[in-house]
């Protein structure tokens, strides 16, 4: 793996310019440092693949530069460099977590033959640890749809996937964006690296920043150790920012910078670190009407929408209703009692308007694989509202169409009343953060 980085830490100068010289004709990266407090402040300001460390150094001993390591970036390989009377302590700092160690002098071929293994085992791990993260979860490479509208947008979707420039999902909520921001992940180059998710109106201010950016042992209270951002972790892949309309106007220009070179710099931190990710953002406000009113900024906003993408509502998917409930049954049922819908039901769901999108569908079909009592199931299992299916429901005495926001109030009060007006068990069934139905609350002038 050339053109990985490595960094020797060695108080013996001459064997540094010698090993540098070798493993930079190997083909690798490699910054050298004399003493443990330098080795600490390049893993600072750098990410490396292989840490070399010599234990008896000036200043800082290498094993306090091995816990720093280990703490701070856990999938960095350190492999120490120990003469025979140091046998002790090198076989504990492989309990400490170094992957190796090699004794002085060695044969540069076998130090090149532990450092490949190093990557291998770098490499397995990373691996290992999103093979995790996708264990029963939907398959991100399979889109349900056969409708003209859904085979665009996932034409599109592949097309983007194949640069590196940013990407906007824009769509109402519950349509899929996230599926398709992992979508366009795996059809991607960095399909083997990490994709990292953060619901941007899920939480404060302060904990989205030290979620996004990390921060450093003493930031604040609680902060007992450093921790790496998401955009650390997720260097090399995709970063999703969900619901990326509700960031707040003191946190954009922070992720504004970070868009522009990929700089950032953790919590309580003094040092600027980097990280090369896709950022893919996701909204279902009209960004370019918030930036209008102020609420959004204008040069975070282009510097987000190199690509955009709407993704359609379901009542604009013709055929893709039952097709979605067929999966749904098939994923939610139990084991050996595969439930099917009357025919009742289909046109049920065929006629109704499907504010919540998708994830609403999804919802309803879970409810009524619960509640109903026999392997059919029927249309009074489906629980929804009978008077949505009435098209007159959505005109206006003078006879034009109510609007999306009209619609949206409708709904959200229904809601609302239907929950007694907890906002807690509101938002949970409308899969929306308490924030954005406090949001909606106050726009609408709902009491």
């Amino acid at each position: 793996m050339k053109d990985s980085r490595i960094l020797v830490a060695d108080d013996d100068e001459t064997l540094c310019y010698l090993l540098k010289e070798e493993l930079v004709n190997e083909g690798y990266l490699v910054d050298v440092v004399y003493d443990g407090k330098d080795a600490i402040e390049n893993l600072k300001k750098r990410f490396y693949d292989i840490l070399l460390l010599d234990l008896e150094m000036r200043e800082v001993h290498g094993e306090k530069v091995l816990s720093y390591a280990k703490e701070n970036h856990p999938s960095l390989q350190v492999i120490v460099l120990t003469a025979k009377s140091d046998m002790r302590t090198a076989i504990d700092c492989i309990k400490q977590g170094a992957y190796d160690f090699i004794t002085k002098p060695y044969e540069f071929g076998q130090l090149c033959v532990i450092i490949e293994r190093a990557l291998d085992h770098k490499d397995l791990l990373l691996k290992n640890k999103i093979l995790a993260s996708k264990i029963n979860q939907l398959p991100t490479n399979n889109i349900i749809g056969e409708s003209d509208v859904i085979k665009k947008i996932i034409h599109l979707a592949e097309r983007a996937a194949k640069s590196d420039s940013n990407i906007l999902l824009e769509g109402e909520t519950g349509t899929g964006k996230e599926l398709f921001a992992e979508f366009i992940h795996n059809h991607s180059n960095h399909a083997d690296k990490p994709f990292v998710a953060i619901n941007c109106a899920s939480l404060p201010d302060q904990l989205i920043e030290s979620e996004l950016f990390g921060y450093e042992k003493g930031a604040f209270t609680d902060a007992k150790a450093s921790k790496q951002g998401l955009v650390e972790i997720a260097n090399g892949g995709t970063l999703f920012l969900d619901e990326i309309g509700e960031l707040s106007l003191a946190l954009q220009p922070k992720l504004l910078r970070f868009l522009e070179n990929g700089e950032f710099r953790r919590v309580g931190g003094v040092v600027n670190l980097n990280s090369s990710v896709r950022v893919i953002g996701a909204t279902n406000k009209n960004l370019m009407e918030e930036a209008e009113k102020k609420n959004f900024r204008r040069d975070l906003l282009f510097r987000l929408n190199v690509i955009t993408l709407t993704i359609p509502p379901l009542r604009d998917r013709d055929g893709d209703v039952l097709l979605l409930s067929e999966y749904f049954l098939q994923k939610k049922s139990p084991v050996r009692s595969l439930k099917k819908l009357s025919a009742d039901a289909k046109n049920d769901l065929q006629r109704y308007n499907f504010p919540g999108n998708v994830r609403e569908l999804e919802h309803i079909i879970e409810r009524a694989i619960i509640f109903s009592e026999t392997d059919t199931i029927q249309s009074k299992d489906l629980n929804v509202p009978k008077e949505d299916f009435d098209f007159t429901n959505f005109v206006k005495d003078d006879g034009t169409l109510l609007t999306m926001d009209e619609l949206e109030k409708i709904h959200i009060k229904r809601a609302l009343e239907h929950h007694s007006w907890n906002r807690e068990n509101t938002a949970r069934a409308l899969d929306i953060s308490q924030k954005t139905l406090y949001s909606k609350i106050l726009k609408y002038s709902l009491k």
